[in-house]
């Protein structure tokens, strides 16, 4: 028996959210929001996070600095239920990463200062214990540019010791998408893109044709469509499933709350309709909170949604 159901590879930071601002934002003026949320970050982290609230065994690496932000970031997983006792910190000049979210009504702006997210690198890793799993996950393809030129290999590797493998590839910052995508494609199991990410990918900007051509390369393509659900292609057979209805207070990590209730489903063999489902109810639950993980946190608020019929 494997001693985690989930192993992940990833970037490790705080996102600070500011609510009220204007939808102008304009230059040389001080501009004030009126609510504020410093919650645990970055899309590996968040589904680590969620991963182990929903009762999945859950190990976690990634690199840090030596600062209170890396401190807080890594409290957050470890009262969370997550295994971190294979996260690097590392003192010197470059800090643990922050994202500032600037929430608008219908919009928002991510800022991202990178900090050791792009300095993970191979080094970083111990395969040993990553291996250690049913099933590896790995987010934010484009953040990670330290570990991104090895990242098929590290596929490969893992595999080879019988691990299923799934990738969120989140947004390309400079929108190329390029980065030697379409080769890691091939060692993955389970793509878990949003609708325009799986449109990116693809090189279209139709998401039936950017479907078709991802299920080629990959055996099961999950696609995040926010209100209208999701849907789920494995070879010729396509799944769909209905988002649930709430009253959201925030959809940031929305995406990635999906893929941890669907991932948590996946690795004990349920069949796709049942992962779907736990998907869009894993992401419903998180827009009923500020921040990505803040409604996981409150036991007693996650239960009794996961309660309601």
């Amino acid at each position: 028996m494997p001693r985690f159901d989930v192993t992940i590879a990833g970037e490790l930071n705080l996102d600070l959210i500011l609510y009220g601002l204007p939808e102008q934002l304009p230059p040389e003026r001080e501009l004030l929001a009126d609510r504020m949320m410093l919650t645990l970050g970055s899309s590996s982290a968040i589904v680590a996070h969620n991963l182990a609230a929903l009762g999945s065994r859950v190990g976690f690496q990634s690199r840090i600095g030596d600062d209170p932000l890396g401190q807080i970031a890594i409290e957050r997983l470890q009262q969370g239920g997550v295994d971190v006792s294979c996260v690097r910190r590392v003192p010197g000049s470059t800090t643990t990463g922050l994202t500032v979210i600037l929430h608008h009504e219908a919009w928002r702006n991510i800022l991202t200062y990178a900090g050791t997210i792009a300095e993970t690198c191979w080094d970083d890793l111990d395969l040993a214990y990553l291996a250690d799993s049913r099933h590896f996950h790995f987010s934010s393809y484009y953040l990670q540019r330290g570990l991104r030129p090895r990242v098929g290999e590290l596929f490969q590797s893992l595999k080879s010791r019988g691990l299923t493998i799934s990738l969120d590839t989140n947004d390309d910052p400079d929108d190329r998408w390029e980065g030697g995508l379409r080769e890691v494609l091939r060692h993955v199991d389970v793509f878990l893109p949003n609708e325009r990410e799986a449109c990116k990918a693809a090189g279209t900007e139709d998401l039936e044709a950017a479907v078709q051509k991802l299920s080629k390369l990959v055996p099961l393509v999950v696609v995040k469509l926010g209100r209208k659900g999701a849907i789920a292609q494995r070879g010729t057979d396509r799944f769909a499933s209905p988002s649930q209805e709430v009253v959201a207070v925030d959809t940031v990590g929305a995406g990635d709350s999906f893929d941890a209730g669907f991932l948590h489903e996946y690795v004990k063999g349920s069949d796709l309709p049942t992962c779907l489902v736990s998907g869009n109810r894993a992401g419903a639950l998180s827009t009923t909170r500020p921040g990505g993980t803040e409604a996981f946190r409150d036991a007693a608020h996650r239960e009794k949604f996961f309660r309601k019929p």
